[in-house]
């Protein structure tokens, strides 16, 4: 019901206001970052009410962060604190929703960066109270794999998973803890096609993962971690209320994809990119398709009925309606407002988190960049 909420009360905050990729291309320290100023308040270039006399207001979005180096995977700690990491800098970050100084709490040794590659998604074990396990993935000098470490501890990480292939693109790189607990992670075809209709092969796949790294009981095939194939690079996970995934993913020339995952599935790449035959259903078309100069997405989150999903090069906040596992006009908000975006995720209090990606090498890098934005939540 929070998350409802929350959803409803972005768009009516985007209303009221202005609103390839190139992807498809231990010691804490402060780190000097500006106040939380409030951020102008963008233009939207649409917006729908979804109950009568209109949403819940929201408040005006709020800069937490800024001069960041490429802030890639972000996910929250249970006081509510976001830890982000740096792609380019292997660094974890610890940011508060107030603002003020991000704290790098973490780095990541044994991060290889270069193209795409560097440390990538971050998640938050649903037993950290517990058991304090914080996972990543990044590239090493050979190959993508998956980690877990301690904040408050001086031991390497612990491999997860590993031998996922590396390249200069299409390393994939977004992990989240689905409903079930199982660790999830979206993984590229790393320039090899071939690869993602190969069962054996870990890339250009879904993967579905206990949190020690086996591959997770009930999988569609017994002993393999792999839960989806036929992807090209999947960079955005999320799950609505009743529990259905949906996976975002690059397209290479002309349509980028989001689909509905259900285990065994075959999405249809480098055979069909977009909706196209699927070879008397082997293949699974996608839900919703864009342009890929108008989406190139990345980081995907799912507050109450809307799906939102970040855009590089098309530079805005796509927002998809829900009903029922089935998509609405998707509406484009904060358009060329921020410049590229990489991550979207909806906080425990159910605020909105968005991460810039300027200077990643294909944005044009305006005052502040990288920066972390939030759209606070008002009761």
């Amino acid at each position: 019901m929070r998350k409802t909420v929350v959803a409803l009360a972005l768009l009516a905050t985007l209303t009221a206001c202005s609103g390839d990729d190139g992807d498809g291309d231990g010691g804490e320290d402060t780190l000097p970052t500006q106040p939380a100023p409030t951020v102008p308040t963008p233009t939207a270039s649409g917006g729908a009410s979804s109950t009568p006399g209109g949403p819940p207001d929201l408040g005006a979005p709020q800069q937490v962060a800024s001069g960041l180096d490429v802030p890639w995977g972000m996910a929250f700690l249970p006081d509510g604190d976001a830890l982000v990491a740096e792609r380019d800098t292997g660094r974890i970050l610890q940011v508060s929703p107030g603002g003020g100084q991000a704290r790098r709490v973490y780095e990541v040794p044994g991060v290889d960066v270069g193209g795409e590659g560097g440390l990538l998604g971050l998640a938050v074990s649903p037993d950290y109270a517990q058991d304090r396990w914080v996972y990543a993935y990044h590239t090493s000098n050979s190959d993508n794999r998956i980690v877990r470490f301690r904040l408050d501890g001086n031991a390497r990480p612990e491999v997860v998973f590993d031998g996922i292939r590396k390249a200069g693109n299409h390393n994939g790189g977004r992990i989240k803890f689905g409903p079930d607990g199982m660790l999830y992670a979206g993984t590229g075809d790393a320039a090899n096609t071939a690869s993602s209709q190969d069962p054996d092969s870990p890339n250009g796949k879904i993967l579905r993962l206990t949190p020690e790294g086996d591959p997770a009981p009930g999988n569609p095939r017994a002993g393999s971690p792999v839960y989806t194939m036929g992807h090209r690079n999947v960079q955005g996970l999320a799950w609505d209320s009743a529990g259905r995934m949906y996976a975002t993913e690059f397209g290479q020339n002309r349509l980028d994809e989001v689909n509905r995952i259900e285990p065994g599935k075959n999405y249809g790449w480098p055979d069909v990119e977009g909706e196209g035959d699927t070879r008397d259903g082997r293949y699974t078309n996608p839900i919703v398709t864009w342009s890929t100069d108008d989406a190139s997405p990345s980081g995907a989150t799912i507050a109450g009925d809307t799906l939102y999903v970040a855009a590089l090069r098309g530079e805005r906040l796509w927002t998809v309606p829900l009903n029922d596992g089935r998509p609405g006009e998707p509406r484009a908000e904060l358009r060329d407002r921020y410049g590229r975006l990489r991550t979207v995720e909806v906080a425990p209090d159910g605020a909105l988190w968005l991460a810039t990606s300027n200077r990643d090498g294909r944005g044009d890098v305006r005052d502040g960049d990288d920066r972390v934005l939030r759209h606070p939540a008002r009761p």
